[in-house]
């Protein structure tokens, strides 16, 4: 059962995530486009919102990335006719760009937004991730869609939300019936992850304690201890740059323009870190197949406050209420979960995160034509599950969408 308590109160704001390092690039007028982190052909574009000081302070701005080559051609066409809208969940950012080459291989553009607060656009907040409200992104989601649509020519565009960016992505479909042809989720957070019971009284615990201090910690004292289990098979394990990825392999990806000594928060040692167990089961460092700049996603993540969480909670309930979205929606998830005190290989192939019997059980308040697929070994974010399961669920979703919205076809020479 997840607990759920205070941490000790919140004194000074926390100090600026520092500046990204990536090499400076000079906006292109005409577009707003800079290279993006990643390196080419990812171009990151800025899109100015409007401040609320009451659900996201100071947050001034959210970053749409996408390839360059999303951007029609003389001919006013673009390369495909559809597109996806990639919303990341907590303590996340786009760098998986495996991701995109699947659905740029099925005939979709790829476009993944950075919400205010988050990722690429959290670089200098006081709290990255912190809003009271999900419904504050609402602004730059309806930008990112005019500029897919309106801009580059998309006559339809699905969204593809994972964790919070999926309970962000039906409560947006929900919201705003006929702005995408579809929804696919993976992993979404739909319910906390919680029994009954703790659900009920935790979450008038946090709502009362939301309305009185807002920036209070909310602290998980099973992933506490989960830390310092881990933190202790550490110090008596081999040297983490040594130790060989699962199979012997390098693992598949790493975020490009981000060097190794730029990927951890500054002030932080990766030897004497405390890992979660999500991170240490994927980061290449501590022996999994991935690298990300933990700038971005780090480890442990970043707290969650009161307000956030009993924001969170709201939509929950509108989900258990039922929604009523129109357009198809397809909800993968692993068919395994383990909690905080599983091992770090039961984390390799499971969801460490979530409940998954809970996503399934929510996933029948979405709409009316809702298609679940369970994908066997998969982590919370299935696309960075292990082999095969990353492949099947990339399957999944591809195969999805042909089979509810047709074949895409993609410009000659483009």
């Amino acid at each position: 059962m997840t607990e759920i308590a205070p941490a000790e109160p919140v004194g000074p704001a926390p100090a600026p995530m520092p500046t990204p390092t990536a090499p400076a690039a000079a906006t292109d007028k005409s577009t707003g486009m800079t290279t993006d982190i990643l390196g080419e052909p990812w171009v990151a574009r800025r899109i100015d919102v409007v401040p609320d000081e009451v659900a996201a302070p100071g947050a001034d701005h959210a970053v749409l990335v996408h390839q360059r080559g999303a951007v029609p051609t003389a001919q006013g066409a673009p390369r495909h006719d559809r597109a996806v809208l990639y919303l990341h969940g907590r303590n996340d950012y786009f760098f998986q760009t495996h991701l995109a080459d699947a659905f740029l291989s099925a005939g979709y553009e790829f476009y993944a937004l950075e919400l205010r607060t988050c990722g690429r656009a959290g670089a200098g907040y006081p709290s990255p991730h912190d809003v009271r409200d999900l419904r504050v992104h609402d602004e730059e989601i309806g930008e990112a869609l005019r500029i897919i649509r309106s801009e580059h020519g998309h006559g339809v565009v699905v969204l593809n939300g994972h964790s919070t960016g999926g309970l962000q992505a039906v409560i947006w479909a929900a919201d705003h019936p006929g702005s995408v042809e579809a929804v696919t989720l993976n992993s979404p957070w739909l319910q906390l992850n919680a029994s009954g019971l703790m659900r009920s009284y935790g979450s008038a615990y946090v709502d009362v304690l939301s309305r009185r201090s807002p920036e209070r910690i909310i602290d998980n004292p099973a992933e506490t201890r989960a830390r310092k289990r881990l933190a202790a098979e550490a110090a008596s394990a081999p040297d983490p740059g040594t130790t060989p990825c699962p199979g012997g392999a390098p693992g598949p990806a790493r975020a490009r323009g981000a060097a190794p000594e730029a990927e951890v928060p500054v002030g932080t040692d990766l030897e004497t870190a405390e890992p979660d167990l999500y991170v240490r089961s994927l980061h290449r460092h501590w022996g999994g197949e991935w690298d990300w700049d933990l700038r971005f996603k780090p480890s442990p993540s970043f707290p969650v406050r009161a307000g956030f969480l009993a924001g969170i909670r709201r939509l929950q309930r509108e989900v258990h209420h039922g929604l009523g979205i129109e357009v198809p929606v397809l909800v993968c998830c692993s068919t395994t979960s383990n909690g905080p005190e599983a091992s770090t290989e039961e984390a390799r192939h499971s969801d460490v995160v979530l409940s998954v019997e809970q996503i399934v059980e929510r996933a029948a308040f979405l709409g009316t034509d809702v298609t679940v697929r369970q994908i066997p070994g998969g982590v919370h974010d299935l696309a960075l599950s292990p082999s095969p399961a990353r492949e099947e669920y990339l399957t999944t979703v591809t195969e999805w969408l042909t089979a509810r919205l047709g074949r895409a076809s993609t410009r000659t020479g483009a």
